[in-house]
């Protein structure tokens, strides 16, 4: 298959790439898991594709590298790179149309015409080769200009003045802020920094910001203010205080709930009949009942006693609306 042959011959680049004093044909094939006849057509694919693929004999065995002082067309990269670029690409494409996606397919753009026509084609069939494809996010193509001048309020420091859309009640206000960092997370771009109106350290979604505008008045991130520990605890982007979370999965959970990261505090616990228990340090209440409730009958909240309640009433909630 075309993919197994783009992967095939990627490894052989790799090899290629990190052996100064050359690889055997043999051992090219036994590093591959094929052929010597394989090894050979994949040699030729990537000499015609413009890589200076050269080979030496020493004692009877020919030995194949990339020739001395090879570099990737007119840019300074290495194919792991490259591939990396393209990689990054794919994972900013949440941000389509913004400053951060827009900057990165720029970049590409360039690295690739330097690349010559035959190089570029086959770094871009590897490219199309590894995908990722984006989960629930927000639209941020609107929101250009927006982005863009938070973004420079950040480097400058310079506040803000901003009609902000408040998530739960809907309500437009205009506020004073200090913009301290933009982040990503969960399919969405959050700015935090200290609020004037609430006099205390707010974030903020980018997207429920419908007017903004830089301020003459520049201002000094707080001494005592640490992005890493204040958005340690939380779980989302609502940051509250920790408190002790135990939650027990199903065993059609278990395999799922185990191979993911869910924050760098949790710990699980094997329990019987396959099932497994998550325990973190979390805050952000809201963002903890609405993900529990995301498993359905699957999940069961121990500790602590508040969420566990919350769960429990948004549930005869549902089952007396679908009974209606």
């Amino acid at each position: 298959m075309r993919g197994d042959q783009l992967a095939r011959q990627w490894q052989l680049i790799q090899r290629l790439a990190h052996s100064r004093a050359g690889i055997s044909l043999d051992d090219l094939a036994e590093d591959l898991g094929c052929v010597r006849r394989t090894v050979y057509r994949d040699l030729d694919a990537l000499m015609f594709a413009g890589f200076p693929v050269v080979s030496e004999k020493r004692q009877g065995r020919a030995y194949y590298r990339f020739l001395d002082g090879f570099r990737m067309g007119d840019v300074p990269f290495t194919p792991d790179e490259i591939l990396a670029l393209a990689f990054g690409e794919d994972l900013l494409r949440t941000l389509e149309g913004t400053v951060f996606h827009d900057s990165i397919r720029s970049a590409l753009s360039k690295i690739r015409a330097g690349l010559g026509p035959e190089l570029s084609e086959y770094l871009g069939e590897l490219g199309r080769a590894f995908r990722v494809l984006p989960g629930p996010h927000k639209r941020y193509a609107h929101l250009r200009e927006t982005i863009r001048t938070l973004n420079d309020a950040v480097l400058r420091k310079r506040r803000v003045r901003m009609r902000y859309r408040t998530g739960r009640t809907g309500k437009v206000k205009t506020r004073s802020f200090d913009p301290y960092r933009v982040w990503y997370r969960s399919g969405g771009l959050y700015a935090v920094g200290f609020d004037h109106d609430s006099s205390e350290i707010r974030t903020f979604a980018v997207d429920r910001i419908q007017r903004i505008e830089v301020m003459e008045e520049r201002f000094e991130i707080h001494a005592d203010f640490d992005f890493d520990r204040y958005m340690g605890s939380s779980f989302g982007v609502i940051a509250e205080p920790a408190t002790r979370v135990r939650i027990l999965f199903d065993a059609s959970w278990s395999s799922y709930v185990s191979e993911r990261v869910w924050h760098d505090s949790q710990k699980l616990v094997e329990r019987a009949g396959g099932r497994i228990e998550l325990q973190m340090q979390v805050g952000g209440a809201v963002e903890l009942r609405s993900w529990v409730l995301s498993f359905g009958s699957g999940a069961l909240v121990l500790e602590p006693a508040s969420l566990r309640k919350a769960v429990e009433a948004e549930f005869k909630r549902s089952l007396r609306r679908y009974r209606r």
